[in-house]
């Protein structure tokens, strides 16, 4: 029950673009088109949850053991950058298709505060390593729900008529507040739930 609540309010209450805002850059510049925003969800849901991984891993049986914590963003930056390097070249090993795909998006990953961001919060919420990947994948699911619908919603935009003072980045980020308040109707289903599991 405690997994449903994790992804519920990862995906749609605390989504990490709308209500947390990290991985504005990746949200603003690749939502031009639903194609490319599918490619990137699912890039970064790859990359965020292996990353989750790995730098739950590295914190408790390296820097914790150690007594370096004071090194986690360092560490967790550099483990980021080379995961995604990693990926890019087994990628274009294994499967050139899938790397011509995926191949543009895979550097924008690398800087990419949603990754960082979501890496450091499990280890804030402390979270298990089963908790941890649960949350990855679900802020994953709510990066990708937030670019599509944004990209679909910037795709409409461009076949209306818009004031020439509101084209361009303006209406870009009126129609991304406004998305950002629809997504904060759902913020009293994180208490519901809650409630509902009996839960404090």
């Amino acid at each position: 029950m405690e997994f449903i609540l994790i992804f519920i309010s990862a995906i749609f209450v605390n989504n990490i673009v709308l209500s947390q805002f990290l991985g504005i850059c990746p949200f603003l510049g690749v939502s031009q088109k639903v194609e490319t925003s599918l490619g990137m969800g699912a890039a970064v849901a790859f990359v965020l949850t292996l990353a989750t991984v790995v730098t739950y891993l590295v914190h408790f049986y390296v820097l914790v053991p150690f007594g370096i914590q004071y090194l986690q963003t360092i560490a967790f930056i550099l483990i980021i950058a080379s995961l995604v390097q990693m990926v890019e070249i087994i990628l274009k090993k294994v499967s050139p298709a899938l790397y011509q795909a995926l191949g543009i998006f895979l550097p924008l990953i690398t800087t990419n505060c949603a990754v960082l961001g979501v890496a450091i919060l499990v280890i804030q919420k402390d979270f298990s390593l089963i908790e941890s990947v649960v949350y990855a994948v679900s802020t994953a699911i709510g990066f990708a729900l937030a670019l599509i619908v944004f990209a679909g919603l910037r795709e409409q935009l461009s076949l209306v008529k818009i004031p020439k003072g509101m084209s361009g980045m303006a209406i870009v980020l009126v129609t991304a507040s406004l998305l950002s308040l629809a997504f904060m109707g759902f913020s009293g289903v994180d208490g519901g739930l809650k409630a509902l599991m009996g839960i404090n």
